[in-house]
């Protein structure tokens, strides 16, 4: 099965559709975006230009099979699958989830949204351990208008 985006204003992602591979045939019997795109455009009635090939397979820059992470990395196809309300990055290829906060970049490596001051900080040994003996459930929260990455005990919350 191969899975297309369709594409509605500024590139946002309105329904994501299959398409039987044999539908996407060319002349030589090879797979073929465009070949995909103009049987949509026919059957659905929506420009060929507006439907984005898009990996069910893949995410963050990187494919899987069966929900490991495949050895085969030649196959990681346009950042991440797409979802209703994804936007097409043309210029960069990839389909992006909505931006979680107004700071947050584009890491167009791991085709995901990164705070403007990194990752967040890794737990200590102490809360890793409280967690796992489910005394406390530490965790980061990014905070918007401080712009840093906040602990909390869920557990207390």
């Amino acid at each position: 099965m191969a899975h297309f985006a369709k594409l509605g204003a500024n590139g946002k992602v309105i329904a994501v559709l299959t398409l039987d591979n044999k539908d996407m045939l060319n002349a030589d019997g090879v797979e073929d975006e465009s070949v995909g795109q103009q049987y949509l455009e026919r059957h659905n009635n929506w420009p060929a230009q507006m439907w984005i090939q898009t990996s069910y397979n893949t995410r963050g820059n990187k494919h899987y099979t069966n929900g490991v992470e495949s050895a085969d990395q030649s196959k990681a196809f346009r950042g991440n699958y797409a979802g209703i309300g994804y936007e097409w990055d043309e210029d960069n290829n990839i389909f992006w989830p909505k931006k979680p906060f107004a700071s947050w970049v584009k890491d167009t490596a791991t085709a995901s949204w990164k705070s403007p001051i990194g990752d967040a900080p890794a737990l200590t040994a102490e809360q890793e351990s409280q967690n796992t003996a489910h005394t406390h459930m530490w965790g980061h929260q990014w905070n918007e208008s401080g712009q840093s990455w906040d602990l909390n005990d869920y557990k207390k919350s």
